[in-house]
């Protein structure tokens, strides 16, 4: 249904944000490290119009609800669906001083649920720039970024840093984000051009509301405390003797950390220098390090790899995302990522019984 088909009017403004696909820097961004994201064509679009009094009305075309959820500003409560980040987005600027009336508000995504490609900030910042035009807010795009972690966070109660938020509002297409998450220091790093990239959803999906995610997040945090220093940021692989020398998990999730934090660095300067070789071992060796180290992969992922791995087109591929299903993300020759694409997920959907989506290229 269009906005005027279910509300009897057109919308004030239109925005959107882009779903995104982390290039590598997994689990890091919590840990206050690097992290080296880039955007993916599939948006999320918001239709507003603004409304007297503080009513929202709110329809999510994806989600198969013919009738709008309804609340009032200032009396969110979580319900443990889709409109949760609505709130949560309403509830945070409120909560931060700006003046919100209603709205009648209709979403549409073609980004995937629980694919680790953001389809939660994605909606996020769709929702504040969209709020941001209509009631003239003065947000800027990183505080709009820190807006959207912290509805996640502290309202849908999903523990993740703010790499997701930052990149589907500062990247843009072609270009990766490079940023440093405790200072949130950022540049734009250009894409080679004698690479490509592919995106493919497993058909496993997650949700970082549970408690896998949580947990890992609560694991780096002991290892930290353990180890006497503030966030694992604060180590480097110079230390990792004594990073081992801790117990079991928490050992082997540090040393993730700390070698995917030096991984970041390595990427990117392999990405200034075109060295797209380097670069493609570089996601092998996350890969790895998520599947051994944080035990975030599953057999479905794996697979996937491992037919990227016997193709001589493939550079690289890793998952990418928090982990326990969704996407991998692949580095392969130019003008090889269609058929590539199309022959690892045949292959995959034969062995796994998964249904597979190649998101890019499109």
């Amino acid at each position: 249904m269009t906005f005027e088909q279910l509300f009897g009017t057109n919308p004030l403004v239109r925005a959107s944000a882009p779903g995104r696909v982390n290039l590598i820097g997994e689990h890091t961004d919590y840990n206050g490290g690097y992290v080296l994201p880039t955007v993916i064509p599939q948006r999320t679009v918001v239709e507003l119009a603004r409304r007297s009094g503080g009513r929202v009305r709110a329809l999510s075309v994806n989600a198969g609800k013919p009738v709008p959820f309804e609340y009032i500003v200032g009396t969110e409560s979580r319900r443990g669906r889709w409109i949760d980040y609505l709130q949560g987005i309403t509830w945070v600027l409120t909560k931060a001083g700006f003046g919100l009336g209603g709205a009648d508000i209709r979403i549409e995504s073609t980004v995937p649920l629980g694919s680790g490609l953001s389809s939660s900030a994605a909606l996020e910042i769709a929702l504040l720039r969209a709020f941001r035009d209509a009631y003239t807010l003065p947000l800027e795009d990183v505080q709009m970024a820190l807006l959207g972690q912290r509805a996640e966070n502290e309202f849908v109660g999903a523990p993740v840093g703010v790499m997701d938020q930052m990149a589907c509002t500062l990247a843009g297409p072609g270009q990766a984000l490079f940023l440093d998450t405790r200072s949130l220091d950022w540049t734009v790093v250009p894409l080679p051009s004698s690479a490509e990239l592919i995106v493919l959803n497993s058909g496993v999906t997650h949700n970082h509301a549970k408690g896998d995610y949580r947990t890992r997040r609560a694991e780096c945090e002991e290892a930290a405390r353990r180890l006497g220093v503030a966030q694992l940021r604060d180590l480097d692989v110079q230390d990792l003797p004594r990073v081992m020398e801790l117990p079991e998990p928490f050992g082997r999730r540090a040393r993730h950390v700390v070698t995917e934090d030096a991984r970041v660095l390595a990427a990117v300067r392999a990405l200034e220098s075109g060295d797209v070789e380097a670069l493609g071992q570089l996601f092998y060796a996350s890969h790895d390090s998520m599947r051994d180290d944080y035990d975030v992969s599953i057999a479905e992922i794996d697979l996937v790899v491992d037919l990227a791995r016997a193709m001589p087109e493939v550079h690289g591929a890793r998952l990418t995302g928090g982990g326990f299903g969704g996407s991998v993300v692949m580095l392969v020759k130019p003008g090889t990522g269609a058929a590539v694409a199309s022959r690892i997920a045949a292959d995959y959907a034969a062995r796994s019984g998964k249904t597979p989506t190649v998101l890019v290229p499109e």
